[in-house]
């Protein structure tokens, strides 16, 4: 039996001669009537079917689930918040009477606070589950938002500021929601078979700055009139009031989620194998053992970052009100414009690591970072210092999804949350600390060299990284073909049947969960050296 080129049995003598011919000119396969106009019309609905599922695969992945939705839903919401929050913070604190030196006191205790929040999340987190930080940590920022909202008392806004992380950062940097990312980068990867990860960590920035860009706009709800006291709160209270609003929906949002057990499952679909299918006990095993290699050499690295980004990170918004004069609302379009232009290079990440590495790809966007930061600071106009600093958030939206999901990716599945709060920890504590530093250069020297001693930071932190972990890709890259370096086989086993039986367990795990077809079968064995 043949098929011909329009995909039917071939029955008599003749059209089994030609098939396999080059259609005649003018002729679809060399024959012409209603049949063949029939098979061509199906087959333009085929290509249109095709090109129809490539879009869709496009906004709704493969791999995506119930679970991702609503966890990246929460993400736009809350980074509608942050974006809001960072911008018209400073500038209410200033117009209450804060001066540099007294915000960089907020900063320091909000940056604290942050940090003991963000251990706290991530060694519990193994322990108790992801969930249960999800919805209470974004609930202490809309608590926040409506103490700012109602208050101008500078204790209460220290105390609650600190407690939900209120104002840190800036509305275009899009990358952080909160101390409760550590449970939100484990439970990301614990969704997802590993293949699949950066892309994952690239959404979820596509969402971070899809929610920025909403709540840069909301900066519109900020006066542009220079007020103080009472008038202050007043007129800045629908602003804090969104906050918490959209604070609050991320909470409710992730009420909804269903944490998958993370004992004996296929390690490729995101789960940690534990013994006896139990969960360590709380207060047992608090310093994650097996990827203590790969935490140290993070907190060299993070550490350095950190410093670089406390010096100017919390203060981009108040940086640009003293250097231009320009007001929230301004600010807040200026941020939202960059969200919607770097919306594109998040989704870019996974292809650019596919292609060039991870650990590379993160060290150069890094060093573009600290480049970019001069010739910003340097900038005669608000609009052309903006320009400057869309191209640096752009490069940053690259390396960010990929270092987050690189720290994942390589901690033991059991540790991931563990290693996601500790590794940022020392990060934590130089953001904290070196705002103090940023606040009396600002007042005693001027205003651009705190970013120029970031730029240099930031340059060290970026071969700081290509030296510590160029040596060690990702699961997904020693997989892959001519990866630079292969991971070494288990004893007993050949190279080759090892990639047979990690990708045999892999499709196996598809066909379980519901994602790869056909019944599950077995997974194929391995051959013997």
């Amino acid at each position: 039996m043949l098929r011909s080129r329009a995909g039917e049995v071939a029955t008599d003598p003749g059209q089994r001669q030609r098939v396999g011919r080059p259609p005649a000119p003018g002729r679809l396969g060399g024959h012409s009537g209603p049949g063949v106009e029939a098979d061509a019309a199906s087959a333009v609905t085929s290509l249109c079917r095709m090109t129809g599922g490539r879009w869709r695969s496009a906004i709704v992945p493969e791999w995506s689930s119930r679970n991702f939705t609503l966890v990246f839903s929460a993400r736009v919401a809350m980074s509608a918040g942050r974006a809001l929050a960072g911008v018209v913070t400073p500038i209410y604190l200033a117009l209450e009477g804060f001066g540099a030196f007294e915000i960089s006191e907020y900063v320091l205790a909000v940056a604290a606070m942050s940090a003991v929040l963000s251990a706290v999340v991530g060694l519990f987190a193994d322990r108790v589950g992801r969930k249960p930080f999800l919805v209470v940590m974004p609930m202490f920022t809309a608590a926040a938002g409506l103490v700012f909202a109602f208050s101008g008392w500078a204790p209460l806004l220290f105390l609650l500021g600190a407690l939900g992380s209120f104002g840190r950062g800036a509305g275009a940097g899009a990358g952080a929601v909160g101390p409760y990312q550590p449970a939100e980068s484990a439970l990301a990867v614990d969704i997802v078979p590993a293949r699949h990860r950066n892309s994952v960590f690239g959404r979820l920035s596509f969402g971070s700055s899809a929610g920025a860009t909403v709540g840069g706009l909301m900066a519109l709800l900020a006066p542009s009139s220079v007020v103080h006291g009472a008038v202050a709160t007043s007129h800045f209270r629908g602003a804090f009031l969104a906050v918490a609003t959209v604070s609050l929906l991320a909470g409710l949002l992730a009420l909804g989620l269903h944490e998958p057990g993370r004992a004996g499952q296929v390690e490729d679909g995101g789960a940690s194998p534990q013994a006896g299918g139990r969960r360590p006990g709380l207060f047992r095993g608090g310093f994650p053992r097996r990827s203590r290699w790969l935490l140290y050499r993070l907190w060299a690295t993070n550490t350095l970052n950190g410093m670089a980004v406390g010096m100017f990170g919390p203060f981009i918004t108040y940086w640009f009100y003293r250097r231009y004069g320009v007001s929230a609302a301004e600010i807040g379009t200026l941020f939202a414009v960059i969200n919607v232009v770097t919306m594109a290079s998040t989704l870019s990440a996974a292809g650019m690591a596919r292609r060039w590495g991870l650990v590379r790809t993160v060290s150069v966007v890094r060093t573009a970072q600290a480049v970019l930061l001069v010739p910003m600071v340097l900038a005669p106009s608000f609009w052309l210092a903006g320009a400057v600093y869309l191209v640096r958030m752009a490069v940053q939206r690259i390396g960010l999804p990929l270092r987050q999901s690189y720290a994942t990716g390589l901690a033991d599945p059991s540790e991931r949350a563990s290693v996601a709060a500790l590794s940022n920890l020392p990060s934590q504590l130089a953001m904290a600390a070196s705002p103090l530093l940023t606040g009396y250069l600002f007042e005693e020297v001027g205003l651009a060299l705190p970013f120029e001693v970031a730029a240099v930071l930031q340059f060290s932190n970026a071969a700081t990284f290509w030296a510590l972990f160029r040596n060690h890709p990702p699961e997904e890259e020693r997989r892959a073909p001519g990866a630079g370096t292969e991971a070494a086989p288990a004893a007993g086993t050949s190279a080759g049947g090892q990639l047979l039986e990690s990708e045999g367990a892999e499709a196996y795990a598809e066909c379980r969960t519901g994602r790869g077809g056909p019944p599950a079968l077995p997974p194929p064995r391995a051959p013997h050296a």
